[in-house]
């Protein structure tokens, strides 16, 4: 018995979920593959999850606050599986962490988001800190979540792409054009040290432009799967 509860512990600790709460599923899959990078070389699985209902791309405070309701009924449908007792820990992966906190008190497992991971990685030292969207509409949302997180005091503010989020999801090229040119404005005219690409779908031109600009460029999901690992005691890769 006593081999059996082990085997049962050491097992529970290897499953790591993945919440996506826009409803796209490639989305998913870029961002679950990131992680993979950050957690299966430490022990962990990665299974990712997608929204069942809502927008592809969230880009408004109601469709976030909406999402919360899909990323409870996923992570509680998982649990209530056959691999259910696998799950070591749920990131919530998109930047407003939406349903983070409720799940987190309903839970036994840790519950972060990539929100907080940013603000906790960004916010390091002391130092100031931006971020960078394509969302508008979600500039008060993301400097709620900052504050939520004690850190406005280091907070430059959110700087804005010139074009619509949906627009330049069609366009990659663009998307990195806009987000590094709104990354330039946070350092230079905003005094940010660092600047988060606050977006789950721009996780892939945040990899980008970690790899191609001289900014301290912080990438959501990497950042939470570092919180993850430093919350459960894990030394990172």
């Amino acid at each position: 018995m006593g081999t059996d509860a082990t085997s049962t512990e050491q097992q529970a600790r290897r499953t790591v979920l993945l919440v996506n709460p826009n409803s796209n599923s490639r989305t998913t899959a870029m961002m679950a593959e990131l992680a993979e990078e950050a957690l299966t070389p430490r022990g962990f699985d990665v299974v990712g999850l997608t929204a069942a209902g809502g927008p592809a791309m969230i880009i408004d405070p109601e469709s976030l606050a909406a999402s919360a309701a899909h990323v409870r009924t996923a992570v509680l449908d998982y649990l209530a599986g056959p691999d259910g007792g696998t799950v070591a820990a749920v990131i919530v992966s998109a930047i407003g962490d939406p349903g983070r906190e409720s799940l987190e008190q309903e839970l036994d497992v840790p519950v972060l988001g990539i929100g907080q991971g940013s603000i906790h990685q960004a916010s390091k030292g002391g130092r100031r800190f931006g971020m960078a969207t394509s969302t508008p509409l979600l500039a008060d949302s993301l400097a709620a979540l900052v504050g939520l997180h004690g850190k406005s005091e280091a907070f430059s503010g959110v700087r804005l792409t010139a074009s619509e989020p949906l627009v330049l999801a069609a366009d990659p090229e663009r998307q990195y054009q806009e987000l590094a040119t709104a990354v330039g404005d946070s350092t230079a005219l905003d005094g940010a040290e660092a600047v988060i690409i606050a977006g789950g779908p721009l996780s892939e031109t945040a990899r980008r432009l970690a790899r191609t600009t001289t900014a301290e460029i912080i990438q959501p999901v990497p950042s939470a799967c570092a919180l993850l690992l430093e919350r459960l005691g894990v030394a990172a890769a």
